[in-house]
């Protein structure tokens, strides 16, 4: 009898040894548990995770949209062959944070869509670990730079008229009124100091008017003589030369 409770005491050391020893296996990054996977899907910029063997093992809604891979199509294939990027070969972002251990913000990449278009994306990186802080593979998130640059190139548009360029206010009014002024066939007289743009402005005339696929001739009326001047824009007057 006193000697049951030692066994038992035996049997419990071991069974701590073996704890110690023999931790439990890493949970998959696909088995997320489901908060924590509705967060993911419910972000804009694209996440997926990678094992040591370059498998996706994690998907979210975000980057099925933004690749047009479906995540059932995703999981488990090594992600070179999803996103078919010319950097997966030699600039990877995500095997260099797996080499060096450095994350990797903001990196511009482009790849190719499910129906073969090519898109840019800007990656960021990191390390995957475990509860017990071992490497089990990379996390990449990816931002579509799509929405950007149609945005830029609106504002672009919305700046611009012309070949001109400008946020101000007041050269806005000016943009504002070249249309109508370009339609007429009346002479006009630009002002402004020198470097302001004045030929600037004269050209995008000569662009938004009927003359536009006429050539556009600048003079530079500073380095004639004022005697010269009628005569070199306009043509000599008749009996003024000896041959005219």
């Amino acid at each position: 009898m006193p000697e049951e409770p030692k066994a038992k005491s035996k049997s419990r050391s071991q069974s701590r040894r073996r704890t110690r020893h023999d931790p439990e296996p890493a949970v998959s990054p696909a088995d997320l548990p489901p908060p924590n996977a509705t967060i993911l899907d419910s972000i804009a910029d694209g996440v997926f995770t990678v094992d040591l063997d370059w498998r996706i093992t994690f998907f979210n809604r975000a980057a099925q949209e933004i690749t047009g891979v479906p995540g059932t199509a995703a999981l488990g294939r090594p992600c070179r062959e999803v996103f078919r990027a010319s950097a997966c070969g030699t600039t990877c972002s995500l095997r260099h944070t797996l080499k060096t251990g450095r994350q990797v913000v903001n990196r511009p990449l482009e790849i190719l869509r499910a129906d073969g278009r090519p898109i840019h994306i800007s990656v960021s990186t990191s390390l995957l670990k475990d509860g017990q802080g071992r490497i089990i593979g990379g996390v990449e998130t990816f931002r579509d730079l799509r929405p950007a640059a149609e945005l830029r190139g609106k504002v672009f548009s919305q700046n611009r008229l012309g070949g001109l360029i400008s946020r101000s206010p007041l050269m806005q009014k000016i943009l504002d009124l070249l249309p109508a002024i370009a339609r007429s066939g009346s002479t006009v007289l630009i002002q402004g100091e020198s470097g302001t743009g004045r030929e600037v402005v004269a050209r995008a005339l000569h662009i938004l008017s009927p003359r536009s696929q006429g050539p556009f001739v600048a003079v530079n009326c500073g380095v004639l003589p004022d005697a010269l001047l009628e005569s070199e824009l306009f043509g000599p007057t008749s009996g003024v030369f000896p041959d005219t």
